[in-house]
C-alpha cells in the first residue's frame, strides 16, 4: 500500500513538471507573439517618411524589382495620402506594374491617377501607361479589337490634350497602327457579310472604314466594296458616288478600275452626289468628270 501511494505521488510530480514546462513554452510563444504584434503596430503607427519610401521604391525600380516597387509606392500612398510624394507615387506604381508586365494593375493605377489628378504634370505619363498597356495587347484583325479601341482612345487624348509632351511624339505612329488594325477588322467582317449576300450589314462595315479610318490603306477597297454592295442592292446612285469618291482620291487604284468596270457593265459611270452621306463624310468632296481611269 505504501509502494502504491509513492508511485501515485511520483506520477503526480512528473505530470506537474510536464505541465510547468508546457506553460513556460506557451508563455514564451505568447510573449514572442506580443513582441511581433507590438513591432507590427509600431511600424503601422510610425511608417517611414514619405521621402524615404519614395526613394526606396525608386531604388527597387532601378534594380528591376518592379512588383516590389509597385507595392512600396502603393504603401506610400496609403500611409501618407496627403504628402507631396503620394500623388506621384500613384503614377509610379502604375509604371512599375507596367514594367512588371501586370497590365490590369497598371491600367487600374493609372486610371485612378487621371481620375484624381487630371491635367497635372504626371497626367501625360498616366495616359501613356494606359495607352501602352492596351497597345501591347492589340491582336490581329480577325480577333477581338477591344484593346485597339481603348489604346486609340488614350493615344488621341495624348495628341489632343498633351501635344507638347514627350509621350505625344510617338502617339501619332501608334494611332496609325491602331486605326489600320481596326479598319482591317471592319473589312474582314464586311467581306464576310458580302459573301453571305448580307449587303446592308456589309455596307455598315465599309461605311465605318471610310468614315472613321480614311487615312488607312483599307479605304480604297472599302470604297470599291461599297460600290459593289450598292450595285447588288440596286442603289445605283450611291454606287456611282462611291466610285466617284474612289476615282477622285485614288485615280490609279486597281480598285477604282474594278469599280468603273462594274458600273460600265450596267451602262453607268461614276457621278458625284453632294447629298450623299459619303460626300458629307469624306473630307474632300470629289470633283470628277465622267471619264474612266487612266
Amino acid at each position: 500500500m505504501a509502494r502504491d501511494t509513492g508511485s501515485r505521488a511520483n506520477g503526480h510530480s512528473r505530470a506537474a513538471s510536464v505541465a510547468a514546462r508546457l506553460s513556460c513554452v506557451l508563455l514564451a510563444a505568447s510573449l514572442a507573439g506580443c513582441a511581433s504584434s507590438s513591432s507590427d503596430l509600431t511600424s503601422a503607427l510610425n511608417p517611414d517618411p514619405p521621402s524615404k519610401m519614395f526613394a526606396d521604391g525608386d531604388s527597387l525600380m532601378s534594380r528591376g524589382k518592379f512588383e516590389d516597387a509597385a507595392t512600396k509606392f502603393e504603401n506610400l500612398d496609403k500611409e501618407h495620402p496627403y504628402s507631396p510624394e503620394a500623388r506621384r507615387a500613384i503614377v509610379m506604381a502604375a509604371y512599375a506594374y507596367y514594367r512588371a508586365g501586370k497590365s490590369p494593375e497598371a491600367i487600374a493605377s493609372a486610371e485612378r491617377y487621371v481620375a484624381l489628378h487630371p491635367g497635372t504634370k504626371e497626367a501625360p505619363l498616366a495616359h501613356h501607361i494606359i495607352a501602352s498597356s492596351y497597345f501591347d495587347d492589340i491582336r490581329g484583325p480577325k480577333q477581338d479589337q477591344t484593346a485597339a479601341r481603348k489604346a486609340l482612345e488614350q493615344l488621341k487624348i495624348l495628341k489632343s490634350r498633351y501635344a507638347d509632351s514627350e509621350y505625344a511624339q510617338n502617339a501619332g505612329n501608334r494611332i496609325r497602327i491602331a486605326e489600320d488594325n481596326l479598319a482591317a477588322s471592319e473589312m474582314e467582317v464586311g467581306r464576310y457579310y458580302l459573301k453571305q449576300k448580307n449587303y446592308v450589314a456589309a455596307i455598315n462595315r465599309f461605311k465605318t472604314v471610310v468614315t472613321d479610318y480614311q487615312t488607312t490603306a483599307h479605304v480604297e477597297e472599302a470604297l470599291a466594296r461599297l460600290t459593289e454592295s450598292y450595285m447588288s442592292l440596286g442603289i445605283t446612285k450611291e454606287a456611282q458616288n462611291a466610285a466617284a469618291v474612289l476615282g477622285h482620291n485614288f485615280p490609279d487604284s486597281k480598285w477604282y478600275k474594278d469599280s468603273y468596270a462594274l458600273l460600265q457593265s450596267d451602262g453607268l459611270a461614276p457621278r458625284e452626289d453632294g447629298d450623299s452621306w459619303l460626300s458629307k463624310a469624306w473630307k474632300a468632296v470629289p470633283k470628277l468628270g465622267l471619264g474612266g481611269p487612266g
